[in-house]
């Protein structure tokens, strides 16, 4: 068996993942107490300029201002509320 052929183009995910300035995506809040926040595996991501009902288990997007790789963590801004958790 040939597992360079089988294997070709696999990865693993990191549980740290790290952000460049200016990159938007979609996350789910997970923490409001003294502000919120939101999470990517380990990593995690303070929310600025979100709405006063914003709640774990929203789902905002959100556009990076500013990540510390070492740290895994980072600023947010809110962009829009795009949902809320099926949970």
């Amino acid at each position: 068996m040939n597992w360079t052929k089988l294997t070709a183009g696999w990865s693993f995910r990191t549980s740290t993942p790290s952000f460049e300035e200016g990159d938007e995506f979609v996350v789910f809040v997970t923490d409001t107490d003294d502000g919120v926040r939101a999470r990517v595996g380990d990593t995690v991501l303070t929310v600025h300029g979100a709405p006063d009902g914003a709640r774990e288990g929203t789902k905002i997007a959100v556009r990076v201002s500013d990540f510390d790789d070492a740290a895994h963590t980072g600023d947010v801004e809110y962009l829009r509320t795009v949902g809320e958790s099926a949970y």
